[in-house]
């Protein structure tokens, strides 16, 4: 006896195949066998098969036999709408006062190394007049989380209330916190199925996972940070594109203002990687010291939201808006009233926001501390972002299965820059790490990520840029 989707209108569900029953007769194995031959799934058929997930009268093993199919034969852009839509609907959808509404903005990044990105926009974009619901994830594998990193600061709670939310919103204008359990149920199912039936990397997935909690946010614009290269996921900048445009398709479906920022990531962003010391370059950044390509980032992706808002009428004006609130210390000020607001205490959340404050009487440090030397006179050609990412993953600073602590000590500042002249012997690493200490292995592999050499085109040049590309070509002027 097959259990039906829909309630039984009177049709012989055993008359009829696949493809000519009713889209309210259709069992799971029709929509699976349907899925998997290439067909096209309907909206009706997508919103009960979301249905199903969510109200759990589907099994596993069927949802992921979906999955396969979906990541065997991919989705129309109909698909895909209808997926998104769907999964935002199976929990709560956040509502605003009306005078919010069309400053309610967020960004998302599909991950890198040492992105801080979040910690500085947020405030900066709260600071320039927009309201930001900022939900974020936590670090898996060799990619960091913005949570994790904000747990470093004693006392910061990522868990809030709906009600919280609106009344931090309402007194800092930004808050950085997780996902509700309300908020897309639908997604975390999928999700940790996808995670154990091979088919993370599907594009149509990625797309609806990623829209529909935002989606949820009620925003009125998203900049996602669309990476490609050795440390993302999107290994080159025709992959990073395609999914780009379906991400800014699918959210524009869904009636938010949606743009790209398509960025190199080979390296690491900043010199920090790691949760405790990530905070800390975020921290002097909002203090008007932030590395080139961190700001590069920070202002593109806040100046895009800025245009999309209507605050700024072209990205030029909107970057300077970002830039001014970071460098002038408006940031900085937003930043340390979220800090209170979400826990931190306000003596604490001050001294970390002191110029030339001792970070470490605040932020735990861990225990051992070890420079790598250059191997060789020349010039640095290369660091190798996701060898050290991969490193400090297996020394504790991420974690390989959701739920398991993570290090907040263990990290990496790197002394040098691509483009710079390095002699032999001159530190161009710092690791901080605990117990057990590091093995020759890891070391190693520590040390193959620096790339010395005498390029001349590297010796010349001024400035390293991350952003090769911005997606609807009209927000890039």
């Amino acid at each position: 006896m097959q259990t039906h989707f829909m309630k039984d209108r009177g049709v012989d569900a055993t008359s009829q195949t696949a493809n000519t029953r009713p889209a309210d007769m259709l069992t799971v194995p029709d929509l699976i066998r349907k899925k998997r031959d290439g067909g096209q799934l309907s909206d009706d058929e997508i919103k009960a098969f979301i249905q199903a997930v969510k109200e759990k009268t589907i099994q596993d093993s069927q949802i992921g036999a979906m999955l396969m199919a979906i990541w065997l034969n991919g989705m129309v852009s109909a698909e895909i709408k209808a997926l998104t839509r769907e999964m935002m609907s199976s929990g709560e959808v956040m509502e605003w006062p009306d005078e919010w509404k069309n400053f309610m903005v967020d960004k998302h990044s599909t991950g890198g190394v040492g992105d801080k990105v979040s910690l500085v926009l947020a405030p900066a974009l709260a600071a320039c007049g927009c309201k930001v619901p900022m939900i974020s994830g936590r670090g898996l594998a060799h990619t960091g989380g913005t949570l994790d990193k904000l747990e470093s600061i004693p006392g910061f709670k990522v868990e809030q209330s709906r009600e919280q939310i609106l009344e931090i919103l309402d007194s800092v204008g930004c808050c950085i916190v997780g996902q509700t359990e309300t908020l897309v149920p639908a997604d975390r199912v999928l999700y940790a199925l996808r995670d154990i039936t091979g088919t993370v990397d599907s594009l149509p997935l990625i797309t609806s996972s990623i829209i529909s909690k935002k989606g949820a946010e009620s925003l009125s614009a998203l900049v996602l940070d669309v990476k490609f290269g050795r440390a993302a996921m999107c290994k080159d900048l025709e992959s990073a594109t395609e999914l780009a445009q379906m991400l800014v398709e699918a959210g524009n479906g869904l009636g938010i203002r949606t743009a790209a920022v398509l960025s190199g990531m080979n390296g690491s962003i900043g010199r920090c990687v790691g949760n405790s010391v990530e905070v800390i370059e975020s921290l002097e950044t909002l203090k008007g010291n932030g590395p080139d390509d961190l700001m590069e980032l920070v202002t593109t992706q806040g100046g895009l939201l800025l245009v999309m808002t209507g605050l700024v009428s072209d990205l030029s004006e909107g970057r300077k808006q970002i830039s001014e609130a970071v460098v002038g210390g408006a940031a900085l000020s937003k930043f340390q009233a979220m800090m209170e607001a979400q826990g931190v205490n306000s003596d604490t959340a001050q001294r970390l926001c002191t110029t030339n404050t001792d970070y470490y009487s605040i932020l735990r440090k861990a225990k051992h501390q070890l420079e790598l030397k250059a191997p060789a006179d020349g010039i640095v050609l290369e660091i190798d972002g996701l060898v050290l990412a991969q490193v400090l993953h297996r020394l504790g600073a991420g974690r390989s299965k959701a739920g398991e602590p993570v290090n907040h000590s263990v990290g990496a500042v790197l002394l040098v820059s691509i483009g710079q002249r390095v002699t032999k012997g001159v530190s161009w690493l710092r690791l901080h790490y605990e117990d057990p200490a590091l093995t020759p292995d890891q070391r190693n592999h520590l040390e193959s990520a620096l790339t010395v050499g005498t390029d001349k085109k590297i010796q010349t040049q001024q400035k390293r840029t991350l952003v090769e590309k911005i997606l609807p070509k009209k927000y890039a002027y």
